[in-house]
C-alpha cells in the first residue's frame, strides 16, 4: 500500500534522520510484522508564521517503492541513425540532444562558443578587464545562459513536460539529489560546468557530436533541406534542423529577418536589479534575527502599476551580479548564486512590463523593433559610463525620492559601480513605474525600502524580445517546415527547465514524423 503523509519539521531536526524516521512511523503506523520503506517527495520551508520545513513523503508498506528510472540505459547507438541538427548548446539543445539518444536519432550539436571549461578565460576578461568576447560570455557557450549565471531549476511548466525527468537526468549528471524534493531547486553556477560537461560525454560516448566555435551566419532554403553556413566559411546540409540559440542572439534574428521570414515582436520586461544585505533580507522573511541552518531567504513580488506589471525576477539569495553583456558597447547585468549561496548580499531583477505596441516610433515597425529598443537602452547605459563594464547605481531610497546618491555600498558585482542618477537615465516610464513599484514593496515587506539597499543598471534580458513563430502541432516554422525553433531564444520558454522541456519536445515530435 502506498500513501503520501505531510509533517512539519524544525529547522534544527531538519538533518536528523533518526528523528525524521520516528516521525514518519507515528503517522503511518503500520501494521505490526509489516515492513514499510518512504522516500522524500517534496522539502519546502514554511515561513508564514513560525518558520519550520514541510516535508511530504510517500511510504510503501508491505511493498517495496517503484524502481527507480535510469536514463541512460535508454541511450542508444546512434552512431549511423538519422542526423538532427541542433544549433545551440543550451538547456534546450543538449536536453533535445539526450532525447535524440532515446528516439534513436543522432544528435550533432553546434555552437558558437567555447565549452563550459575554456569560457571561464573569457568571463574573467569581462569581470576584471571589461573586454566582451561577443561569441564566448555568460550568455554564449555550453550549457548557454544557464552555466555561469545561476542554476534555478524551479519552473510552473509541469504541462509542457516530464520534468521529473528532466531533474533525473541532472542527477545522473552529477547534480545533488535534493533537486528530486526541493521546492526550489538549484544547482549552483560553480557545479554546473561538471554537469553539463558530463551531458556532452553522454551525447559523443553513444555516437553523437558537439561542435564549438562553430557559429551559424546564415540559414538557406535548398529544396526539402537547409544549408547551414558557418563563419568558417564550412556549409552543412540538414534536413532536421532545431534552432535553440538563446534570448541574446540577435544576429539570428537578424538574418532570419533579412531572409522575409516569419517573426514576432515580444512584450519585454526593462528594469534594474536591486541589491540588500541578506541578513537583511532573512530578518524580514524569517522574522528573526539569526537564521541558524536555514539556507537564504529569497522573495517574490509583484504589483500593477498604471496597468503595467512591476516583479520581480531571477532572485538570487546569498548571490553575485555579474555583467552579461554579449557585444562591446552595451552594458547589461544579471544575478548568480553558488551552491553554498554563501554572499553577504541578495540580489533580484526588478523590472517593468513594456507591451510590443508601446516601443517607441523611432525603433521601426518591424518585428525587430523589440530587440533594438532592447540594445538602445543597453547603449545609452554603456555610453554613459568610462567604457568599462562599471555599473551605474543608486540607493534605493534616493532613486525613489529621484535625489543623487552622495555614496555608495559594497556591491557584489566585481566590475565595479559609480553613482547616477537612474531615474533620469532609464526611459522616463521604466523609471516612473520602478519607483512606485518599489514604494508598493516597501509597504508589503516592512524593511524592505532601505539606504541599506541600492540598484544597478541594467536588466534587459529576461527573456527573448523575439518569438520565432512555429506550426502549433507540427512545431515547425510556418515558411521552413525543416526548422523547428525551440527554447528560450525562439519565444517558448523562460529558464532551464522549460528550455529543457521544449528541446524534448520537438525531438519527440521529430521522431514521431519520421518515416517508419
Amino acid at each position: 500500500m502506498r500513501t503520501e503523509i505531510e509533517i512539519s519539521v524544525d529547522p534544527q531536526r531538519i538533518e536528523d534522520t533518526e528523528y525524521l524516521d520516528q516521525r514518519i512511523k507515528r503517522e503511518v503506523v503500520p501494521q505490526r510484522g509489516k515492513s514499510y520503506a518512504y522516500e522524500l517527495l517534496r522539502r519546502s520551508i514554511d515561513a508564514r508564521r513560525s518558520v519550520h520545513y514541510r516535508l511530504r513523503y510517500a511510504v510503501y508498506v508491505a511493498e517495496d517503492p517503484p524502481a527507480s528510472i535510469t536514463h541512460s540505459d535508454q541511450y542508444r547507438d546512434v552512431t549511423t541513425a538519422a542526423p538532427v541538427h541542433i544549433i545551440g548548446a543550451g538547456p534546450a539543445g543538449y536536453f533535445a540532444a539526450l532525447q535524440c539518444l532515446k528516439s534513436g536519432l543522432k544528435p550533432i550539436v553546434y555552437d558558437r562558443g567555447k565549452d563550459a571549461q575554456a569560457r571561464r578565460r573569457d568571463l574573467k576578461a569581462v569581470q576584471q578587464d571589461g573586454t566582451v568576447n561577443p561569441d564566448s560570455n555568460y550568455c554564449y557557450g555550453e550549457g548557454g545562459a544557464g552555466t555561469y549565471s545561476d542554476g534555478k531549476l524551479y519552473t510552473r511548466s509541469h504541462k509542457r513536460g516530464p520534468v521529473r525527468d528532466v531533474l533525473e537526468m541532472l542527477v545522473e549528471h552529477g547534480a545533488d539529489e535534493r533537486i528530486l524534493s526541493d521546492a526550489h531547486p538549484h544547482i549552483g553556477s560553480n557545479r554546473l560546468p561538471k554537469i553539463i560537461a558530463a551531458i556532452r560525454v553522454s551525447i559523443e560516448e553513444h555516437g553523437g557530436q558537439v561542435h564549438f566555435d562553430r557559429k551559424v551566419l546564415d540559414l538557406e532554403p535548398a529544396d526539402n533541406h537547409l544549408r547551414i553556413h558557418f563563419a568558417d566559411a564550412d556549409t552543412v546540409h540538414a534536413e532536421y534542423v532545431i534552432l535553440a540559440t538563446g534570448h541574446s542572439a540577435r544576429d539570428i534574428y537578424t538574418t532570419l529577418h533579412e531572409r522575409g521570414l516569419q517573426l514576432e515582436a515580444k512584450d519585454l520586461a526593462i528594469g534594474v536589479r536591486v541589491e540588500h544585505p541578506q541578513p537583511l533580507i532573512d530578518r524580514l522573511q524569517y522574522k528573526r534575527h539569526d537564521r541558524g541552518p536555514l539556507p537564504p531567504s529569497r522573495y517574490t513580488l509583484r504589483c500593477k502599476v498604471d496597468d503595467r506589471s512591476v516583479f520581480s525576477f531571477c532572485m538570487c539569495p546569498g548571490g553575485l551580479i555579474v555583467p552579461t553583456s554579449t557585444s562591446p558597447g552595451e552594458l547589461v547585468i544579471n544575478g548568480m548564486s553558488l551552491s553554498r549561496r554563501d554572499s553577504p548580499f541578495a540580489n533580484s531583477g526588478i523590472v517593468v512590463e513594456v507591451a510590443a505596441d508601446k516601443i517607441p516610433e523611432q525603433m521601426g515597425n518591424d518585428a525587430l523593433r523589440t530587440m533594438r529598443y532592447q540594445q538602445w537602452i543597453e547603449q545609452t547605459v554603456y555610453q554613459h559610463g568610462d567604457g568599462s563594464q562599471a555599473a551605474p547605481a543608486q540607493r534605493l531610497t534616493d532613486f525613489i525620492h529621484g535625489r543623487e546618491s552622495k555614496d555608495l555600498g559594497a556591491t557584489s558585482y566585481i566590475p565595479g559601480i559609480y553613482p547616477a542618477r537612474l531615474d533620469l537615465l532609464l526611459p522616463a516610464d521604466i523609471a516612473s513605474a520602478l519607483q512606485e513599484g518599489f514604494r508598493q514593496f516597501g509597504k508589503r515587506m516592512k524593511g524592505y525600502v532601505t539606504d541599506t539597499a541600492q540598484i544597478l543598471a541594467v536588466e534587459t534580458r529576461t527573456s527573448a524580445p523575439i518569438r520565432i513563430p512555429r506550426d502549433h502541432d507540427t512545431l515547425q516554422h510556418p515558411d521552413l517546415p525543416q526548422l523547428y525553433p525551440c527554447g528560450e531564444g525562439a519565444g517558448y520558454a523562460g529558464g532551464i527547465m522549460s528550455a529543457a522541456l521544449d528541446g524534448i519536445r520537438i525531438v519527440l515530435k521529430i521522431a514521431e514524423n519520421l518515416p517508419k
